[in-house]
């Protein structure tokens, strides 16, 4: 949300020049102007891409410390909900209390709160959610069918007002923090033995099959006063993990089809975009909700297994596309460039027509933003979030990009909780605004923290340092038997004897990976594995952007 060149994915002009020979030697088909490999459909069990690990700066330190401080110190110690946003906190976020009961394990690792206090604060949230009022009723009930509604009265639970629905995919993020609770609270403790009960009896309860009004797939939410909202969550977007946890429920379980419909609208947004091919999906947000729990890297479900990538490959693409994206910098927008990227929801100044380099100009307020095949909005406003959760994606750009964005603009945009959700330096005009403020001759800058752009910086700088979240995630049955269910295979979700490389040998050491390939079937003639596709597809990625000028080098590790 840095142009820098990549020494960790760099790929050496040898290497390159093989995999080039490769491709020369595959039989090719043609797809409208694009060339394409030809792609075994088998599943092929890929490693995670390897990543040289860089040192984060002392900052990243700071910039946790203070994002878990937002989650613990706004929250409502009576019943455990938190706020939207703050400092001007409306109304709960069911999507930002999920993000809070992801944040408190990490508050506990890092031995900023104890265990005993985690636990306290995680069942009162647990125990308000189960107890809420729930019903069809148009007042005066916090959920119905299992499902929340977006946003809640922060004392009382209930529904905020008339235009808040009942939605589908902020309940998922809401239960993604509740599966997260549920496993990672292990002890043998009758606290911990309550969240885990409690935390079950909430999954059980979400009646996906309600909302599958137009079967498999699921709408995106209900009002009490209309009832089914008509868009269903169809790919490709955050709602992979919304069909996960529907995919994996023990009582109300949507069928497998639902995965096969939700990603046959795929080949519509893949494509070649700033030099990436990739699933594209404008704001980052997409690219990163899903990723939050789910360790992506090295399974495969059916559509990735014939492109030859996987999820979080797709999403490391989508980020060194918006870099490249603010490095053009089509709309010549102030301070965009290899240092300054990143669209995403966000809250953004007003909703106004201005006169900007001499033609009209739409800027927005909270919406979202974001380059891409499609869904592309850009009104000059950087959220800090798109980039710094990209980090486990592409770690070689966050990092300097954050640095950057704290020095170049600490001053204005880094605070108590750390950064502000956005920022604006094209936005010079003497208006009344939504939110925020002018800062002289430095544009507009938010003057809010929304939970649902913090909870994605903590939750996914604590995956880059040590894989937390996704280790406590893949413990939790029900996420695996979604994501089984989808289709997804290999990796982590291989069993250990079907590993390969992963597999343990008799001193627990990872097995030679030569005895996976001897036990691996033979390949079609003429055909390109998802292997060797996946490795070509990134070199002549990374080979387009090695000619791109570097301004900066990464920060030196700690």
């Amino acid at each position: 949300m840095h142009h820098v060149k990549s020494t960790t994915r760099a790929v050496s002009i040898a290497v390159l020049g093989a995999l080039l020979l490769v491709l020369s030697a595959c039989k090719k088909t043609e797809t409208g102007s694009q060339t394409q490999p030809i792609v075994s459909a088998e599943p092929v069990v890929i490693e995670p891409l390897k990543q040289e690990r860089l040192e984060l700066p002392p900052l990243f330190r700071d910039i946790e410390k203070r994002t878990f401080q937002f989650f613990w110190d706004t929250t409502n110690e009576q019943n455990g909900l938190t706020p939207d946003r703050y400092p001007s906190r409306p109304f709960a976020s069911i999507a930002s209390v999920g993000f809070s009961l992801t944040a408190y394990p990490i508050g506990i690792e890092k031995g900023w709160v104890s265990r005993t206090q985690a636990v306290d604060r995680t069942l009162l949230t647990l125990k308000f959610l189960r107890d809420l009022p729930s019903g069809p009723q148009a007042s005066g009930k916090g959920s119905y069918k299992g499902f929340y509604y977006h946003f809640l009265d922060m004392q009382k639970g209930q529904r905020y007002d008339s235009w808040v629905e009942l939605s589908s995919v902020d309940t998922g993020l809401l239960m993604m923090g509740v599966l997260f609770a549920q496993s990672y609270y292990d002890r043998d403790d009758p606290r911990e033995k309550e969240i885990r009960e409690v935390a079950d009896t909430l999954y059980k309860r979400v009646d996906w099959t309600w909302l599958q009004q137009n079967k498999p797939l699921i709408s995106m939410g209900w009002f009490p006063e209309s009832g089914f909202i008509k868009h269903d969550w169809v790919g490709y977007n955050e709602a992979m993990l919304l069909y996960v946890l529907a995919l994996g429920s023990p009582s109300h379980p949507v069928g497998p089809e639902a995965w096969t419909v939700w990603t046959r609208t795929y080949n519509d947004v893949w494509g070649v975009y700033q030099g990436e091919e990739f699933l594209a999906f404008g704001p980052l947000f997409g690219h990163q909700y899903s990723h939050v729990w789910i360790d992506f890297r090295g399974i495969q479900d059916d559509y990735m297994r014939e492109r030859g990538i996987d999820y979080f490959e797709n999403s490391r693409r989508a980020a060194y596309a918006q870099r490249a994206y603010a490095i053009a910098n089509p709309m010549k927008w102030e301070e965009y460039g290899p240092e300054v990227w990143g669209l995403t929801a966000s809250d953004g100044p007003q909703q106004t027509l201005q006169e900007y380099r001499g033609e009209q100009r739409q800027f927005r307020h909270y919406s979202a933003r974001g380059a891409g095949l499609r869904e592309n909005f850009d009104d000059g406003t950087i959220a800090p979030t798109a980039a710094i959760a990209s980090l486990p994606f592409a770690p070689e750009i966050v990092i300097p990009t954050t640095v950057t964005m704290h020095e170049r603009y600490g001053e204005y945009i880094y605070s108590s909780y750390g950064f502000l959700d956005s920022f604006n330096p094209s936005f010079k005009y003497d208006i009344p605004l939504k939110t925020g403020r002018l800062v002289p001759d430095q544009g507009w800058v938010s003057s809010d923290y929304i939970g649902i752009d913090q909870g994605p910086i903590l939750a996914m700088i604590s995956n880059y340092r040590n894989e937390f979240v996704w280790n406590v995630m893949k413990r939790n049955p029900y996420i695996r038997a979604g994501l089984e269910r989808a289709g997804f295979k290999g990796g982590w979700l291989a069993p250990a004897d079907a590993k390969g490389a992963d597999a343990k040998g008799k001193d627990g050491e990872p097995a030679k990976a030569g005895a996976a390939a001897a036990a691996a079937p033979a390949k079609p003639a003429g055909a390109m594995d998802p292997a060797t596709a996946r490795a070509l597809g990134e070199a002549e990625s990374r080979a387009g952007r090695s000619n791109a000028p570097s301004k900066q080098t990464p920060p030196k590790p700690e």
